[in-house]
């Protein structure tokens, strides 16, 4: 009975060390250092949230730059993340993949033959990447420019402006997080 009993209150006490105490410690401390991250590094517009730098967002409206492919449609309607799981041998992912380039090449008046960067092809791992690749941004600046009636070099300017480097200069690639340059975009007119 004395061992039950040691171990009853060893699970009492760690219950409320690390499932209490530990996390209040941690949202304290993130809501000191990050308070933005802690909050979800939401992005609003008029007063109103229009979304999370973090996550990524559909948007099929030419006037904007589009973002990368989601496996799980940016989690409309549900909270959780995830990827198609076909792999490189799957005819599915094959037929994803040319259908993506062609209507990629399409709406942003591309050559039939122009190279789309991987990430317009291929949903990311997550499925909420909010991020392209500075090729991909570049390749949108005409359809952007044509359909707010904008000159090309001021979108094109704003695309380099957004470009961000590989964190701490040597991890992962450049790229362009598209809700901000969407929200610099429309700052524009």
């Amino acid at each position: 009975m004395k061992y039950v009993i040691t171990a009853i209150r060893t699970l009492i006490v760690m219950t409320i060390l690390t499932g209490v105490i530990y996390p209040l410690v941690m949202t304290a401390a993130a809501q000191v250092i990050f308070p933005a991250q802690a909050n979800g590094s939401l992005e609003t517009k008029d007063g109103v949230i229009i979304g999370s730098s973090l996550f990524g967002q559909t948007n099929s409206d030419p006037r904007y730059f589009w973002s990368r492919p989601s496996a799980v449609n940016y989690m409309e309607g549900t909270t959780s993340s995830g990827a198609t799981n076909l792999g490189p041998t799957s005819t599915a992912l094959q037929a994803q993949v040319a259908e993506r380039a062609a209507a990629f090449r399409e709406r942003n008046g591309l050559a039939a033959d122009a190279v789309v960067p991987p990430d317009m092809l291929f949903a990311s791992g997550s499925g909420l990447d909010p991020h392209i690749s500075p090729e991909a941004a570049r390749l949108q600046i005409d359809r952007v420019a044509a359909e707010r009636g904008l000159d090309r070099q001021q979108i094109a300017d704003l695309v380099e402006q957004y470009v961000e480097a590989p964190q701490l200069g040597f991890l992962g690639q450049p790229r362009v997080n598209v809700l901000l340059l969407n929200l610099a975009l429309d700052a524009l007119q």
